[in-house]
């Protein structure tokens, strides 16, 4: 019996380090939305068995990222314009609720989370690559809005907005492409963030719902664009 947790925790690290690395391959569009994915090499890819990968594909469907086609093996699950904007809406919708909600329970320790993370996202990094800047900027961008949220203290609404975020990281990526290697771009985002948190520490939670509503919706007419471009609408 002593020996049974270590036995499987080799297994289960190789099924979620598959679920990493092809979650980050499907978002990055390694893997083209509707593509199938071939057993064969995905194991060549990942140098995994199919056990891991199974248990990988399995979670993906479930926050479909992928679809599985019966006795046919897996695809990667379809982007469509239709889907783009139900759930940016969606995610909008419920990231001002949450916002109202983080203004009416939050405290002096979410407000100064608050601050940090602003402060952090807005200061310039020194990066070797364009990937590197992308994935600096989009860690401190997600805890910036992680710790907006938190204030909310109701982890099932943050369970609902964490799902509605994995559902949508496809279609965010492209934006991301799109704006972080624009200092235009990026410098708008500096002052949408800005006037956010002011907003925010002023506890005016019908201004800031608004305000965070608007801010997610931006993304929308840039992804279109370039899914216009991609061919993928």
């Amino acid at each position: 019996m002593d020996g049974t947790p270590m036995e499987h925790a080799p297994r289960q690290n190789l099924g979620i380090s598959a679920y990493h690395w092809l979650k980050r391959d499907i978002i990055r569009g390694i893997f083209q939305p509707g593509e199938k994915l071939l057993m064969s090499r995905l194991k060549e890819r990942y140098d995994l068995g199919i056990g891991p990968l199974r248990e990988a594909l399995s979670q993906l469907v479930a926050e479909r990222l992928v679809v599985a086609i019966s006795q046919r093996g897996y695809r990667v699950a379809p982007m469509s314009l239709a889907e783009l904007a139900d759930l940016y809406d969606a995610r909008a919708q419920i990231e001002g609720l949450i916002l109202k909600l983080a203004i009416e329970r939050g405290d002096d320790a979410w407000e100064a989370e608050i601050l940090a993370t602003a402060h952090t996202l807005s200061k310039v990094m020194e990066v070797n690559t364009p990937d590197e800047l992308l994935d600096v900027w989009d860690t401190r961008h997600k805890a910036f809005h992680t710790a907006i949220a938190s204030g909310c203290g109701s982890p099932h609404l943050l369970q609902v907005r964490q799902s509605l975020f994995d559902q949508v990281e496809r279609y965010r990526h492209l934006w991301l492409r799109e704006t972080v290697f624009s200092e235009e771009a990026l410098a708008r985002k500096r002052r949408e963030h800005a006037a956010l948190v002011d907003v925010i520490l002023a506890r005016n939670a019908e201004r800031a719902a608004e305000m965070m509503r608007e801010h997610l919706m931006t993304p929308v007419p840039i992804i279109t664009e370039v899914m216009k471009r991609q061919g993928l609408a």
